[in-house]
This record gives structure tokens, C-alpha cells and sequence, in this order.
């Protein structure tokens, strides 16, 4: 008997969660004396058949004809019954657990948008020209590379199940097929960035702005380098995450911080070398943040240096579980580079004080993208286990969204005092703060949605939904987009921010809309079945 846990369940119950499963399943008063019926456990505890459920007992006595009642089938029995933990606590206990949850995840989140943060702040202190030409160029090097977030999802997805069959040579097989995609679409954009990198920042930037198109190029250049690396940094590090090892790609990007942080400081502060100095820095912490996610998986056992050509049959299993989030990533992106392009034509203050406000804005937002890893690690088991539970569901969707609202209230305050009361981190420019000003009550709406909104998003994930947040986010670009344009030429940067608060509104409205639907994942019985129909058979 395997006690592996369901294939599209991604959590892995913290030690506290597991030390507490254990303590009141386990108690260490039982007598572990294995032929009068009691289990014994590798820890020194033992479980008799008058303590558990009737599910619990029928496990065991399974395990003990298979031979499997020792240490594994303990860790099996304790992490199933933490995953339950969960749903049975109360709500604001489960809050804590929930919080408690997320917040090794946040560091992973974190430390890409604080990279470029580094670079804003420090290139701000130098030239203001040199500021807005971040704004094109990080929708070259950034943006764009958002568009390859299917890499990560395809590939912790199907990492995890295939530990979940224990099948460590299908495990090499996926990583090695992944590393390749990635090698290959790094190698693309590196040509890509080498060939029309300067036609496509001329031809973002507009006539109005040219000037800032050589300065954007170096940085665009310089940071093109690293196309390669960063893609298969992105393979290495989701097949991490889908052994539930986040700690190695924490360590990994946290030392690429530290290395684009002191890089800055060294090339532009004191060496005098402005933008290009701190692209080579970012291009040096992304080169070292991939080689040392690689190294974590050489150290747990496989082979991250091999790649393997898919066959077209992997290539369709890629497409298809990637697709949609690739439409869903694709309609986000587009909308940001609309703001940064509308906002460009508005002039080289306008454009450096949207810069700013887009990058503290952005490292605000990803303090909530571990609620939608939460509800994706925790909800799959309360949708399609074996133990489903719809209600459980709806209350654990509860905690998820209070925690979010709680949670975009602080980041709100938080994020709009910083450029409202300490502008002169980024910019010297009296011009570029009154701008910065003239924003921040659209910047504090959008900004306070944001979670919540992460939280619904992730549980229409976790329930497969995938078609319906297509479409809904593809509906929000393309009503957005109008918004913005009539907005933006009648109130200037001003109405893009505007249009960014609506954006983010329409999002957590129809997500909210849609899990409250009688026909939806949380209430439709029907619903629940043909999706774990569909997924027995997929």
C-alpha cells in the first residue's frame, strides 16, 4: 500500500502540523505492544484501534498485512491526517496555520521585483532620464519574461505527480525534457533581444521619447545575457517546489539579492557606470540564482545538467496544462506594458514617476501570491480527496480571503506612505514626486484588492477552472485596455492608475461572482463530480 499523497495535492503540512497530528493520534500513554493490537511507531508512540476512525483502522490493518506499519506509514497516516487538521480548526486557528503556511513562500516572491526595486532606486539617485528608461526596458527584460510562467507551472506540476507514484525516473524524465524548453526559449530570446531589441524600444517608447532609447538598449542588452540561464533557473527552481523544498530556491534567490544589491551600489554608485551598471549586476545574481537552484536538485539525486528533446506527445501534455495560465499571464502582462506605454508618451517626468510607483507597487502585490499558492496546496483535497468536503472548502475560502483583505489594508497604508512621505529614496526630481502624489488614491485602491483577489484566483486554480479565468482575465485586457486608452489622454498618468484600480476591482469581482455561483466549484455537487471524473480519467 502506498501512502503517497493524492497526485494534485501540493501541500506539505508544516512541523508543527505534523508534531500536533501526532501528539493527539499518537499519545504516548498507549502501550506499544504490537501483538495485542496497538501499532508501534518509529517515534516511541503507538496507536490502538479504539483510538482512531473507522477510515484510520482499516489503513492500518491494511498496512500491517502489507508490512508497512513502521516509520513510512506512520509519516503517511500523520501528514493526511495534518492536511485534515486544517479544515477541522477553527477559523481563526486556521488562520494562523494559513499564515504560518505562506510565509516561507513570500521570500521566493519577494526577490524578484526587489531586484528591480535595487536597480529603480539606485539608477533614481543618478539621472532621470536613466529612470525612465527603465520603464521600456523592464517590459523587455521583465514583462516578457512572464510570458515563460508556464514553465513553472508545467513543470511543478508534473514533478509532483510523479513523486506522488514515487517514480524517480519518470521525475528525471520531466526535469530533463523542461530543462531543455527552457534552454531553448532562453536561447530564443537572447536572439530575439540581440536582433530587434532596439526597434522594439523605439517602437515602444514613441517619437517623443527617443532619447532615452539608448540608455534602455544598454540595459536591454546587458540583461539579455542571462535569457538562458534565467529559463532554466525557472525549471530548476519549480522542480524544487514541486518536492516541496522551497527552502533551496529561497537560499538561491535571496544570495541574488544580496549580489544585485551590492552590484548596484558598487557600479553605479561608485564606479559611475548608471544603468548599464546595474543591468550587469541583475545579469550577474540571475546567472548565479540558476546555477545554484541547479545544484539543489544535483544534491537531492538528479541530474539537472541533462536535457532531453520531447517528443510531440510531451510537448501537447505541456501545452495543455500550461495554456491557460499561459492566456491568463499573457492578458496581466499586456495590461502592464499598456500602462508603461500609455504613461511613456506622457513625457520623461510622467514616465520616471510611473516607474516608481509600478515597482513599489509590484513588490507590494507579491506578499500575496502565497494565499493563491495556499489555496492551490490545500484545496485540491477538499475538492476531489477522498475526504471532499465542499463546506470545508467555503470556510477555508473564508480564512484565505480575510486574511487577504487584512492583509491589502496593511500593504495599502504601507505601500502608499512610502512613496508619499519618503520619495527621495527614488528620485531627487521635484517634478517626478508631484507626479508620484498625484496617484497615490488610485495606487492605495488598486493596491488594497490586490490580495483577496490572489486568494480567489488560487482556489479557481485548485478547482481546475482554468477556462473560465482565461476568458474572464482575457475580458478584463480587452475592456481594461479601452478603459485605459479614453482615461489616460483625458487625465495623464493619473487616469492610468485609475484604470488600473477598475482592472483589479473586475478581477476580484467576477472571481468572487464566479466561486459564489450556485454552478461553481464550492457549492455545485454536480460540478465536483464531473471534475473528479475528468481528472480520474485525464
Amino acid at each position: 500500500m502506498s501512502h503517497t499523497l493524492h497526485p494534485l495535492t501540493r501541500q506539505n503540512p508544516t512541523p508543527s502540523q505534523l508534531h500536533h497530528a501526532r501528539r493527539s493520534l499518537f499519545p504516548p500513554s498507549l502501550i506499544p505492544i504490537n501483538n495485542q493490537g496497538a501499532l508501534r511507531l518509529s517515534a516511541g508512540l503507538s496507536l490502538t484501534n479504539s483510538t482512531i476512525c473507522p477510515r484510520w483502522r482499516r489503513r492500518l490493518a491494511t498496512a500491517r498485512d502489507e508490512g508497512l506499519t513502521g516509520e513510512d506509514e506512520e509519516e503517511g497516516i500523520a501528514r493526511e491526517i495534518a492536511k485534515e487538521e486544517l479544515a477541522n480548526q477553527s477559523i481563526w486557528k486556521q488562520m494562523k496555520e494559513i499564515v504560518m503556511f505562506t510565509g516561507p513562500a513570500t521570500g521566493l516572491w519577494l526577490c524578484g521585483p526587489l531586484m528591480s526595486l535595487i536597480d529603480t532606486a539606485v539608477i533614481g539617485q543618478g539621472s532621470s532620464i536613466e529612470l525612465a528608461a527603465l520603464g521600456p526596458a523592464t517590459v523587455v527584460c521583465d514583462y516578457m519574461s512572464y510570458v515563460f510562467m508556464f514553465l513553472s507551472v508545467a513543470t511543478s506540476n508534473m514533478v509532483a505527480t510523479a513523486l506522488a507514484k514515487q517514480d524517480r525516473v519518470e521525475v528525471q524524465h520531466h526535469i530533463s525534457v523542461l530543462l531543455f524548453v527552457g534552454l531553448a526559449c532562453g536561447c530564443i530570446m537572447f536572439l530575439f533581444t540581440r536582433l530587434f531589441g532596439e526597434a522594439t524600444l523605439t517602437a515602444f517608447t514613441g517619437p517623443k521619447n527617443v532619447h532615452v532609447v539608448p540608455a534602455a538598449n544598454t540595459y536591454v542588452q546587458i540583461r539579455g545575457l542571462a535569457w538562458p540561464a534565467l529559463l532554466v533557473g525557472w525549471v530548476a527552481q519549480s522542480a524544487s517546489l514541486g518536492m516541496k523544498d522551497s527552502w533551496g530556491p529561497l537560499k538561491a534567490l535571496a544570495a541574488a539579492s544580496v549580489i544585485n544589491g551590492v552590484g548596484d551600489i558598487l557600479l553605479c554608485t561608485y564606479l559611475g557606470y548608471g544603468i548599464a551598471g546595474a543591468a550587469w549586476a541583475t545579469m550577474a545574481s540571475q546567472v548565479v540564482a540558476a546555477y545554484m537552484m541547479i545544484q539543489t536538485l544535483n544534491k537531492k539525486g538528479y541530474n539537472a545538467f541533462a536535457f532531453s528533446i520531447p517528443s510531440w506527445k510531451e510537448l501537447l501534455i505541456i501545452l495543455g496544462l500550461s495554456a491557460p495560465v499561459f492566456v491568463t499571464m499573457m492578458s496581466k502582462v499586456a495590461f502592464y506594458s499598456l500602462l508603461i506605454y500609455f504613461a511613456t508618451s506622457m513625457g520623461t517626468h510622467t514616465v520616471a514617476a510611473h516607474q516608481v510607483m509600478l515597482q513599489t507597487f509590484s513588490m507590494c502585490t507579491v506578499w500575496g501570491e502565497p494565499l493563491s499558492q495556499t489555496a492551490q496546496s490545500f484545496m485540491p483535497e477538499l475538492l476531489f480527496g477522498v475526504n471532499r468536503s465542499l463546506q470545508k472548502a467555503q470556510t477555508l475560502l473564508r480564512s484565505l480571503v480575510i486574511i487577504g483583505a487584512i492583509l491589502g489594508s496593511l500593504l495599502g497604508i504601507v505601500g502608499t506612505s512610502i512613496p508619499w512621505l519618503f520619495p527621495y529614496i527614488f528620485t531627487p526630481d521635484q517634478m517626478v514626486i508631484q507626479e508620484m502624489h498625484s496617484v497615490l488614491i488610485p495606487y492605495f485602491i488598486a493596491l488594497a484588492v490586490t490580495p483577496p483577489t490572489h486568494s480567489l484566483e488560487g482556489t479557481l486554480m485548485a478547482g481546475r477552472d482554468l477556462k473560465f479565468i482565461s476568458l474572464s482575465m482575457s475580458g478584463c485586457f480587452c475592456v481594461g485596455s479601452l478603459v485605459l486608452m479614453i482615461l489616460s489622454s483625458r487625465y495623464g498618468l493619473q487616469g492610468c492608475w485609475l484604470s488600473l484600480a477598475g482592472f483589479q476591482w473586475v478581477r476580484f469581482s467576477m472571481a468572487l461572482r464566479r466561486l459564489l455561483s450556485p454552478d461553481g466549484i464550492l457549492y455545485s455537487e454536480g460540478f465536483d463530480q464531473y471534475k473528479m471524473q475528468k481528472l480520474k480519467t485525464g
